[in-house]
């Protein structure tokens, strides 16, 4: 997880077309992208370990509780 960033998660509804980068029903961590969310996009770090961007569509995001989101970035370090 990315320093000084708050935490955003989001469940993947449907990775069509993206099989080998994004799996259904899977948490994958937002990375906050004003622009692109305009644009209809989410800046998502998929299964390469890096960021790269996604219709929204394809996300349906997860209000996550603090101690679920320090527990994550914990494991992440």
């Amino acid at each position: 997880m990315r320093k000084g960033v708050t935490s955003q998660f989001a469940v993947c509804v449907d990775n069509e077309g993206y099989p080998a980068s994004l799996e259904v029903r899977k948490l994958y961590e937002i990375l906050p992208d004003e622009k692109s969310e305009k644009e209809g996009f989410l800046r998502v770090v998929d299964e390469s370990g890096e960021d790269y961007l996604y219709p929204a569509a394809r996300f349906r995001r997860l209000a996550v509780p603090l101690a679920v989101r320090q527990a994550l970035a914990s494991t992440a370090a």
